[in-house]
């Protein structure tokens, strides 16, 4: 069974959620307030996490961010009152795995979360199976079981999205990727022409990973293609 955390302070959702989701066969948390539902995330093992972004104490952005600085892969579905495309891009920056505008239906959510488990499944099958420990290409290094990359043999802190482009990009050596292409495996979304969050992403990426970031040498600009990742020529 899994175990699904809903944090927002309309107990009438609260209800809602948590009547279709048990249906559904989930085990449902709950808490109405942003400290509380850090403190929940953090304790405890949760599948799954509902997030409002507008909270008391807390807001569902900064708590998002803490989630993810402490290295939390749980996925996260926000909630908004706003239908405000920059919140969605500054929602998926930080690591949010979806994002839905209130009001919204239950079908709806238990659809995008069935989407996003489907998503991420996979991968956890492929590290037990035959998914290598290690990626290195020049002098990056990629451990798949820690999560964690070192440059020229210095560890380097990402957060769980630009690992997961950067291991997208590494598996993919000398093969040119394009924007909606990205969009559509590391987050799931279909934004039509909307390239920015992969555009932030990939700078993000290069200030951690290139000794250069404005003449890149592995993660290349493809003008009028995408990105590239290489190895660099000695």
């Amino acid at each position: 069974m899994k175990k699904i955390l809903v944090v927002d302070d309309e107990p009438s959702i609260v209800t809602l959620l948590t009547f279709n989701l048990e249906k559904e066969g989930y085990k449902v948390t709950s808490a109405t307030d942003g400290g509380e539902g850090l403190e929940l995330a953090l304790e405890q093992s949760f599948d799954f996490i509902i997030l409002d972004v507008m909270l008391p104490t807390m807001d569902g952005m900064e708590i998002t961010q803490r989630l993810r600085q402490e290295k939390s892969e749980t996925p996260i579905l926000m909630l908004t009152a706003k239908d405000d495309q920059v919140d969605r891009i500054i929602g998926l920056e930080i690591g949010a795995d979806d994002y839905l505008t209130k009001p919204f239906s239950p079908r709806e959510v238990l659809a995008r979360m069935k989407a996003i488990f489907r998503r991420i499944e996979p991968r956890k099958q492929s590290k037990d199976e035959a998914e290598p420990e290690y990626l290195s290409i020049g002098q990056i290094t990629a451990d798949l079981t820690n999560y964690q990359v070192t440059v020229d043999d210095h560890l380097i802190e990402l957060t769980p999205k630009e690992f997961e482009l950067l291991v997208y990009f590494m598996k993919r050596k000398d093969r040119v990727i394009d924007r909606d292409t990205l969009l559509d495996r590391i987050w799931n979304f279909d934004f039509a022409g909307q390239s920015r969050i992969v555009d932030v992403h990939v700078s993000h990426l290069r200030e951690k990973i290139e000794r250069d970031p404005k003449h890149p040498k592995y993660l290349v600009t493809v003008r009028g293609f995408g990105y590239k990742f290489q190895e660099p020529k000695r």
